[in-house]
């Protein structure tokens, strides 16, 4: 061999050296490249979400959207009631006084403590909106079937005598000793009851009053009905930001453990990975081995789903889709597992901005018994999935 065919592999030995040493720079660079790239979308889209404007919720007196109820505050205004506007819990209780008519949403941000201090001084309470734990606290009932056919006040309360008709969406069945008017079988649509002195009105007034259906029927005659009693309104609006609700952080495994697991923990990551970069060249590409059985994940879904259509049991297949469709909800809106239908369809309604008696018929209604009273079912079911997951998208980015 010639000096020259030494020299000429002596070449294309560090020649291929430097090949893999090339590569694995050029892998290295390409993933700083995804990570920065990751950095920032993240700041642009939290710079984005903290300057986006907050929007006013459902059933608010200074909302100009559909869900909004502007036009009432205005309409009493007109009536020459004083419409006062407050989001502390603390200044809508000092602005109580004699004559003067509370008026809020579901207080769903509020503890039971803060609840009774709110309402103490006040002679009139007006609830807008209802949940199941407002009507379990106050004893007014319970929730009931909802309809939309046309309904009169059929009470003795004396306010609703020229209001005429109306058309719910929510309806409740009244605990005893409480006023049920606008009825429907065993249910009504305004519940009135008397406790200590105070006089409690609620009513589901997210279709009634809202600025888009406040003219219709006899909605802006019922709302009169309720809060135009008195010279003075008291509008409490709850959010979140006026919550008296503390949070407690359960006990995790890092608080327990003690400080120098976490250290040592690292340190092995870091080893792991050194080890990994030091030694993992050795090792050649994965080879891709055929296996003589291919099972498919959907096989099971498929043979189950055969058996429920060949024994035409629709009722059985919508409870299926009906209990997998909550179990999705409670998940995605932040609620137990086994949160009932009650829960899910307030909770997915606060969050859509939608009547809860929809969702509660929906989730909590009679099963269909034929196909296409099932593919309907599934049909909603879908749909209100959709909303749900894309307002929780919207609500992060907002975030």
């Amino acid at each position: 061999m010639t000096d020259t065919d030494t020299e000429l592999e002596l070449v294309a030995g560090s020649t291929a050296e430097r090949v893999p040493r090339r590569r694995r720079l050029r892998n290295i660079g390409g993933w700083a490249i995804v990570v920065a790239i990751l950095l920032v979308g993240v700041f642009i889209t939290t710079q984005v979400g903290a300057k986006m404007p907050a929007g006013t919720g459902s059933l608010d007196p200074e909302g100009v959207g559909d869900t909004g109820s502007m036009a009432l505050a205005n309409i009493l205004r007109d009536q020459g009631v004083e419409v006062s506007v407050y989001r502390s819990r603390s200044e809508a209780r000092d602005a109580l006084r004699e004559g003067t008519t509370l008026v809020m949403s579901n207080p769903y941000t509020l503890t039971d403590d803060a609840f009774e201090a709110l309402t103490a001084p006040a002679d009139r309470v007006v609830f807008l909106s209802s949940g199941t734990h407002l009507l379990n606290l106050l004893h007014l009932g319970s929730s009931g079937a909802g309809t939309t056919a046309p309904v009169s006040a059929d009470c003795d309360v004396p306010e609703f005598a020229e209001v005429g008709t109306i058309r719910p969406d929510r309806m409740f069945v009244p605990a005893d000793g409480v006023d049920g008017c606008f009825r429907s079988g065993d249910s009504a649509a305004v519940l009135v009851a008397d406790r200590d002195g105070v006089r409690y009105s609620l009513v589901e007034g997210s279709r009634l009053f809202s600025n888009a259906y406040l003219a219709d029927d006899g909605n802006a005659a019922l709302a009169l009905a309720l809060l135009g009693q008195t010279d003075r309104v008291v509008w409490y609006v709850p959010s979140y930001a006026d919550s008296d609700i503390e949070g407690t952080t359960p006990d995790t495994l890092g608080s327990l453990t003690p400080g120098w697991v976490t250290p040592a923990i690292l340190l092995l990551i870091l080893a792991g990975i050194a080890a990994g970069l030091w030694r993992g060249r050795r090792f050649g590409p994965l080879v891709a081995e055929t296996l003589p059985v291919t099972v498919r994940a959907s096989e099971t879904m498929q043979g189950r789903a055969r058996l429920t259509a060949k024994a035409a049991d629709a009722e059985h297949a919508a409870a299926a889709l009906r209990d997998g469709s909550g179990r999705r909800l409670a998940r995605r809106l932040g609620l137990a597992v086994h949160a009932t239908t009650d829960e899910i369809a307030d909770a997915a309604s606060d969050r859509l901005r939608v009547p809860r008696g929809t969702l509660q018929a929906l989730l909590g209604g009679p099963l269909p018994t034929d196909d296409p009273g099932l593919v309907e079912l599934a049909r909603r079911l879908d749909e209100l999935e959709t909303a749900v997951e894309r307002s929780t998208q919207t609500q992060r980015r907002s975030e």
